[in-house]
Parts: C-alpha cells; sequence; structure tokens
C-alpha cells in the first residue's frame, strides 16, 4: 500500500492516486486501499451475499481441496467431470467483479485456484487407475464445455493508439488471450501480437521505442491529411506495418507464437461477403497484406488484393478478382464467428470506434434502465439497418457505388459493439474533424496511456475469468505433444522437432 495512504485517508484522496498512477503495480496499491477505507474489503471476505450462489461454490469448493489433499484421485476426477464452468453460481456475473475496485469475493478466487491447481495435480498424477488416454479425453471435454477468451480490437481511426495501451497492460500482466482479432486500426496490433515472440513484444512498449513510433505515425498522418493518399507515398504506411508485423503467412505467425490471429477484411465489390483470415481459413495469406487491406478506408486508401504463398513459396495474388477494404464496416467485432472457430465464449473487447463510441456504454456499470434502453435501442438500430439494406438491395442496384456504401453504413448499425468484459475509449472529443486530422506524437502517447488506464480496472477480473481456460490449454499443450511422442516411439522414431507450448512463447 502506498505510504501516504491509510484507512484514515479519504476516498476522495486515494481516487486521486488512482488517477495519477503511472504503473499497474501504483494504481492496484490505491485500489486496494480504496477497498479497505470504502468496506469492500470486507465484502470480499463476507462469503454470503445475494449476487452469486456461495453455498454451491463453498461445496465443490469443499470438495474438490479434500480428494485432491487426500489423495482420492478418482474422486477428484470425478468431482471434476461434474462440470467445469465460468459462470457456476452465477460467479461470472458482471455484479461480482464491479463492487470492489480491486478483485471480487475471496471465495470466488479460492475457488478458481482450486479448480487450476486440481487440474494441474490430475495432468501430473502417475496414477495406473487413470490413464494418459482418460485424462487427455477429459481435459479435451473441460476444454470443450468451458469454451475460451477471445480479445477482439475494433476499428480505431485516429483513436488506435487506445488499442496499443491496452495490449501493452495486458502483456505486462501475462495476460493476453490465445486468440485475438483485429479489424481496420485493431488489425496491426492484432498483428503486431500475433507475428512477434512476448520478448519482442514488451520491447515494442518501452517508452522510447514507443515515442519514436508515435512521431513515425504522426508524420505519415499529417502527410495524409495536407495531400490525400493520391499523393502521399504509400510505401511510408506500408514501412510502418512492416515495423510491427513480421512478414509471415497466417499459418507460420501461428507456428512462431501459438496465437491465433484474425483479421477481417470487407469487399470493396457488391454481392460479395466480408472475410475473417486466420491460419484456419486463409493458412497461406501474407499478414501484412490482410493488415494492408483491413485499414484501406474507403475514400482515403485503395481497396487491396490479398497477397499470399503458393505451394512452392512463390507470393501470388490471393483471389486476384477481388479486392478488399476496411474490415471495421462489415464486422468490426467478430464474435460469431471466433466461436464457431475457436470455441470462444468470452469476449474481451478493445472498443476505440470513433463512429459508435457515443452511442455505447459498459453493461458492467450501466443501471438496470440504461442496459433495458440500450437493447431497445440497439435492436430498433439492427431492425432499421436490416430493413434499409434490403431497399437498398432493391433500388440501388444499378448505382453499385452508392449501393456499396450505404451497405457499408448499414453494416455499421447492425453490428454489436460489446463483450463480456469492455475496455472503452472515454468518448471527449468536442470537435469530431479531430477524428479525421493529425494528431501529435504526444498526443498519440497519451492516447496509449489512456488505453492502459482503462484496462487496470478489468486486469483482475480477466486474471480471475481466463485462470482455468489458461490452465487447461497449457494441459492441453504438453498432453499432446506427449501424445505425438509416443505415436512416434511406437514407429520406432526417437526424436522429433519440438516446437515450444504457448506458454514457453510468451514469456
Amino acid at each position: 500500500m502506498m505510504k501516504s495512504l491509510s484507512e484514515s485517508t479519504p476516498l476522495k484522496h486515494i481516487e486521486q492516486h488512482m488517477a495519477a498512477a503511472t504503473s499497474y503495480a501504483q494504481w492496484s496499491e490505491a485500489a486496494l486501499a480504496h477497498d479497505e477505507v470504502s468496506g469492500r474489503a470486507a465484502w470480499k471476505k463476507r462469503e454470503r451475499s445475494r449476487l452469486y450462489d456461495y453455498q454451491v461454490i463453498r461445496t465443490r469448493l469443499q470438495g474438490l481441496r479434500n480428494c485432491r489433499l487426500s489423495g482420492d484421485d478418482k474422486g477428484l476426477l470425478f468431482l471434476l467431470n461434474e462440470g467445469i464452468h465460468g459462470n457456476i453460481g452465477g460467479m461470472g456475473n458482471d455484479a461480482v467483479h464491479t463492487v470492489a475496485k480491486f478483485g471480487t469475493k475471496d471465495l470466488i478466487n479460492e475457488y478458481i485456484d482450486e479448480i487450476a491447481n486440481s487440474l494441474k495435480h490430475v495432468g501430473d498424477l502417475d496414477n495406473p487407475d487413470i490413464t494418459f488416454e482418460e485424462k487427455l479425453d477429459f481435459f479435451n471435454r473441460a476444454s470443450l464445455c468451458f469454451g475460451r477468451s477471445a480479445l477482439m480490437l475494433s476499428g480505431g481511426a485516429a483513436l488506435g493508439n487506445f488499442h496499443l495501451g491496452v495490449i501493452k497492460a495486458l502483456v505486462e500482466e501475462d495476460l493476453i488471450p490465445r486468440v485475438i482479432s483485429g479489424a481496420s486500426a485493431g488489425a496491426i496490433f492484432a498483428a503486431m501480437v500475433g507475428t512477434n515472440k512476448r520478448q519482442k513484444l514488451k520491447g515494442f512498449f518501452k517508452v522510447k521505442n514507443l515515442l519514436t513510433a508515435s512521431k513515425q505515425e504522426a508524420s505519415i498522418i499529417r502527410r495524409l491529411w495536407d495531400h490525400g493518399y493520391q499523393k502521399m507515398d504509400r510505401d511510408s504506411v506500408v514501412a510502418i506495418i512492416n515495423k510491427y508485423v513480421q512478414d509471415l503467412t497466417f499459418q507460420e505467425a501461428f507456428d512462431l507464437t501459438g496465437q491465433h490471429i484474425n483479421i477481417t477484411v470487407s469487399p470493396a465489390e457488391p454481392l460479395q461477403k466480408a472475410r475473417l483470415l486466420n491460419s484456419i481459413t486463409s493458412p497461406n495469406v501474407l499478414v501484412r497484406t490482410a493488415v494492408l487491406a483491413s485499414t484501406a478506408v474507403p475514400g482515403i486508401f485503395p481497396p487491396v488484393t490479398l497477397m499470399a504463398k503458393n505451394k512452392d513459396g512463390e507470393i501470388k495474388p490471393y483471389l486476384p478478382l477481388r479486392k478488399w477494404i476496411d474490415g471495421a464496416f462489415s464486422d468490426d467485432l467478430p464474435a460469431k464467428r471466433l466461436a464457431r472457430l475457436y470455441g470462444v465464449n468470452h469476449y474481451i473487447v478493445s472498443l476505440a470506434n470513433p463512429f459508435v463510441l457515443p452511442f455505447v456504454s459498459d453493461p458492467a456499470y450501466s443501471s438496470q434502465f440504461r442496459q433495458m434502453a440500450s437493447r431497445l435501442v440497439k435492436a430498433g438500430m439492427t431492425e432499421y439497418a436490416s430493413f434499409m439494406g434490403k431497399l437498398n438491395r432493391r433500388f440501388m442496384n444499378g448505382f453499385p457505388r452508392i449501393e456499396s456504401l450505404l451497405s457499408l453504413y448499414f453494416s455499421v448499425l447492425s453490428q454489436s459493439y460489446t463483450g463480456d468484459i469492455n475496455i472503452i475509449y472515454q468518448f471527449d472529443i468536442k470537435d469530431p474533424r479531430r477524428l479525421l486530422t493529425h494528431l501529435t506524437p504526444e498526443e498519440m502517447m497519451e492516447m496509449i496511456r489512456q488505453g492502459e488506464r482503462a484496462t487496470w480496472p478489468k486486469i483482475e477480473t480477466i486474471r480471475t475469468c481466463t485462470k482455468i481456460g489458461r490452465v487447461l490449454d497449457d494441459l492441453l499443450d504438453d498432453f499432446k505433444s506427449r501424445e505425438l511422442s509416443m505415436a512416434l516411439a511406437t514407429l520406432g522414431v526417437d526424436h522429433y522437432p519440438q516446437k515450444k507450448s504457448l506458454a514457453g512463447s510468451r514469456r
């Protein structure tokens, strides 16, 4: 706890310390002091609450702990098989995680720690009654039931550096999910995470490197604003992408980092569908060209032809008759497609899309009335966009350019822009024209700091809600590697070049 803070410190003074913090360590110390003074620390210690079913969680916690400590491995596996869910007893509800400034009920933390310890215990078992195959089958089922978390980075125009601050905060706490998506400005930073090993990624976040990058970016944006893309050296834009995104295909990027990166691109022509590019749907596409396409804002940058490696490793156009533009127009936050591809059921959203920020609020901090009003407004906008989209296709098909622009507009209206955990840029720009003008390096650095500060209050919730999933992922990595080793051993192969597990590549 900060020396200047005590139980007699006024809450207002503590909140000033939180607002002035320059690191997560400083912020968390002040947040813990706030909980002590406000009485929330005592609330965390009390198990009883109407916000969750504490009796169910306490009963399961005791059962798991007794089996693990007594050596009842069969009983432990049986209890774990009863279900590993992120919201058992309502422990995943927003209300449980927003009462205190730092963390949640101690009972919930104890229960999640016990699940993690029990899973690791089963993974390390040398018990002839529980076979390797039985454990692997259990971990596969548990991972499927529990699901995965994903980080989704929205489009951001001039606000895109907000995402960099969010990523910085998550990387420093080793909390970047394995699945990450990005559209438009978000695509740059998603690709940065997915094409660089963790140590190199941390190097990007040194103040000197961030300031240098901000100066380069500010110079390019100013030239873009002054001259437009036709008079601008496009190689300068490509150079910024190339600095942070390695020259890899999606498959090569996954092999290097273990990250499932997903880039959304929108079609430049009518009657085409948006694409979600990744190592599953488009393994041979070059990540850099996907990022360039996803950031091609209509009217500012021309549409982009994707490039990919062919069977001989030569770089050739991918779908040469098709061109692609800004991904935020069609699927800014591709939650449904991530769910289908990776079993994602928990979404962390970094939202900096200036076109929707005025109409979005974090459900976790909204009153029930405001949430209900937001749902009604959203439903109305979705129906309006759907109806107008049909009229547009019917009556504007003779004007393809107008039809295409209107289709993009209605697509933006119909999308959903929040997830389970929302890190939202505080929209306070009074003059909307500044969204399209250049920012100074100092303004860009401030935007990065805003991303960090907006993430800090969510860190412990993210840590709590993703811990079991992270443990399961690491266990499956280990077990599948061992399964492959055993398979090769039966064929008389003594050794094979093992890839580092994701847990290793993160550090």
